[in-house]
């Protein structure tokens, strides 16, 4: 996955920069810096984001567990009674 998301940002970054270039009316590869730079940004971002959703939905594992076990006591555990 880390690989997929690193050439989807890659890619995406390049994208903007050319898309960028031809609203502009520019060269396409006007400044190659530019490109990688809009590449790097891309691949980290989206790396970025990968991390971020794992461990969103590590978070959200861990808040049904507690909700769960307040249910269970809430409606299964009548010792007090």
């Amino acid at each position: 996955m880390p690989l997929s998301a690193t050439m989807v940002g890659a890619l995406l970054g390049l994208g903007t920069q050319m898309y960028s270039n031809a609203l502009r009316k520019l060269p396409y590869m006007r400044h190659p810096w530019e490109h990688l730079l809009g590449m790097g940004i891309g691949a980290v971002a989206a790396n970025q984001m990968v991390k971020w959703e794992a461990k969103s939905n590590e978070d959200l594992d861990k808040l049904l567990e507690k909700a769960r076990l307040a249910n269970e006591r809430r409606y299964f555990d009548d010792d007090e009674d």
